[in-house]
């Protein structure tokens, strides 16, 4: 952002979320997946910054032969992913520039998948029309509204059908930005909900990051219909070094950075 930009705390509504994250990710695409591309793979699952890969953990289950949604799919390395095992997938994302990342790279590898743009609050599915709904980072930090994403998935998932989603551990909110020691202070109350929102030069939404607290997510997910069945808080491995904005193998050793929601829709 510029010199003359701001960041402060607020009540954002849907509006100044979407507009804030539309713009923010098509001008950030491009630096984004060169930045993170090669640790994301072009053909991976990986849920979060520690480096875990739904090859290890299958919190998705067996894909194979089934119907499959990811929301907030960026460049849709997850999509692809889980298509060259057999499964049958659509991405969403609200970036455009995400999107024609998601193409190329579509092309690149030979494994292309259906993409469209849509905002994950109102999703362009059919109601139970996928078998399996997933997100790693994509939508749920970046909306004014989860726990409408909670009832849009709901809705378009069949009976018994996951939704598992990763996103910003809700401890982190109250640390600085910043992967060493100096991020382990406690400088934001917990439970302080109002987002964090960049403006531009001339007063604009340029980033927004929302938060809500654990039972805050557990409340949603509730309220949507669904079933929590797991949470995952993945440790920082040894072996991964790999800097990721706040996140990092410093940090990582004391606090969680991700949580992973495994929720499911009663049969």
């Amino acid at each position: 952002m510029s010199e003359a930009g701001s960041v402060q705390y607020e009540d954002v509504d849907e509006t100044t979320a979407r507009t804030a994250s539309r713009r923010y990710w098509e001008d950030e695409a491009a630096a984004y997946q060169e930045e993170h591309g090669a640790f994301l793979g072009d053909v991976d699952f990986c849920w979060c910054p520690e480096g875990l890969r739904e090859s290890e953990v299958r919190l998705l289950g067996d894909v194979y032969g089934k119907r499959v949604l990811e929301v907030g799919c960026g460049a849709a390395q997850c999509a692809r992913w889980l298509t060259a095992r057999g499964a049958r997938v659509v991405g969403v994302d609200l970036s455009a520039g995400q999107l024609q990342h998601g193409a190329a790279l579509g092309r690149k590898t030979g494994i292309e998948v259906g993409l469209a743009q849509a905002d994950a609050t109102a999703l362009p599915i059919a109601s139970e029309s996928v078998d399996l709904a997933c997100s790693a980072f994509g939508a749920v930090p970046f909306v004014a509204d989860s726990g409408a994403v909670m009832r849009e998935v709901a809705r378009v998932l069949r009976p018994g059908g996951r939704w598992v989603f990763s996103t910003n551990h809700p401890m982190i909110w109250c640390l600085p930005d910043e992967p060493d020691e100096t991020g382990l202070r406690v400088i934001q109350s917990y439970f302080d909900r109002r987002a964090y929102l960049e403006r531009d030069g001339g007063g604009r939404p340029a980033y927004v990051e929302t938060h809500r607290t654990m039972g805050d997510r557990v409340r949603e997910i509730v309220a949507a219909g669904l079933v929590l069945l797991d949470v995952v808080e993945p440790e920082w491995p040894e072996e991964n070094t790999e800097i990721w904005g706040q996140w990092g193998p410093v940090r990582g050793y004391y606090v969680p950075s991700t949580a992973i929601f495994v929720t499911a829709r009663p049969d």
